[in-house]
């Protein structure tokens, strides 16, 4: 990491939020005034939206010129590239950090000020939301997140990473901009849980934050079960066969934190 890119991260953290959108036009107005609310610039990216979110995008960014800034991508990437899309724009706009936050209205935007205290605590680790379900969340897709759970366990040698799916966490952006220049990593659903895992793996701490989740706002999901089920089972054996090689490293290091206390 080059000597700017350490300064960024010794000072203290300049966030903004990363929403990416695919067709939550009935949600997405109130999870932007919740993130307004707490001072941070919003990036929303469209996703390759429908003409009716689109237009509805347009309006939110039309009503807060200062506060928000609209990315467009004319054809769908993925959740993963559009929360590429919106990283990379928040570093050139100077941020150290980046909030995501998805755009369904199923993440608790009061929560925003603990993970960005943690951040604060913790500038460089990945501030990452360990979910606290209501009973809106199908038993379905509860007990399916456990198998990415384990498997997230397995390639990483450790229990650092409790929840690797919720898509609510803050973002050093320096080493994840280092990442994403080096790795090709996954741009659909399979996103949120590759590179956490290899950002764990470059020896970047993963914290839990508690948050409270619920199914969303809006009823939509753009889960695609077989094509998104398919990428995720590729994510995990990419996963393990990389970390083979790296097991050793990985155990040396955890011993070395089990040994030093926590993260400074």
């Amino acid at each position: 990491m080059t000597d700017s890119m350490n300064d960024a991260l010794t000072i203290a953290p300049t966030t903004a939020a990363v929403i990416p959108v695919y067709n939550h036009e009935h949600a997405i107005g109130a999870v932007v005034d919740a993130v307004l609310a707490h001072g941070l610039h919003c990036v929303l990216v469209d996703d390759g939206c429908s003409a009716a979110c689109a237009q509805v995008l347009r309006e939110i960014a039309a009503a807060h010129p200062q506060q928000v800034t609209l990315l467009v991508h004319a054809v769908n990437q993925g959740k993963g590239g559009a929360v590429i899309t919106g990283l990379r724009h928040a570093a050139r706009a100077g941020y150290s950090h980046a909030l995501q936050i998805d755009a369904d209205g199923q993440h608790d935007a009061a929560d925003i000020p603990r993970f960005l205290a943690a951040s604060l605590a913790a500038p460089r680790a990945v501030i990452n939301g360990k979910p606290v379900y209501d009973e809106s969340i199908p038993k379905g897709r509860l007990y399916a997140r456990y198998l990415t759970h384990v498997w997230v366990w397995i390639n990483t040698l450790s229990l650092e990473i409790s929840d690797s799916m919720c898509g609510f966490r803050v973002y050093p952006l320096a080493p994840v901009l280092k990442l994403l220049d080096s790795v090709r990593i996954g741009r659909r659903m399979d996103f949120d849980t590759e590179i956490l895992v290899r950002l764990q793996w470059r020896g970047l701490r993963i914290l839990d934050q508690p948050t409270r989740v619920h199914y969303p706002t809006d009823g939509v999901s753009h889960f695609k079960v077989w094509l998104d089920n398919v990428l995720i089972s590729r994510m995990h054996a990419r996963l393990f066969f990389g970390m083979l090689p790296r097991s050793p490293l990985l155990l040396a290091r955890k011993l070395g934190r089990a040994l030093a206390g926590p993260p400074r």
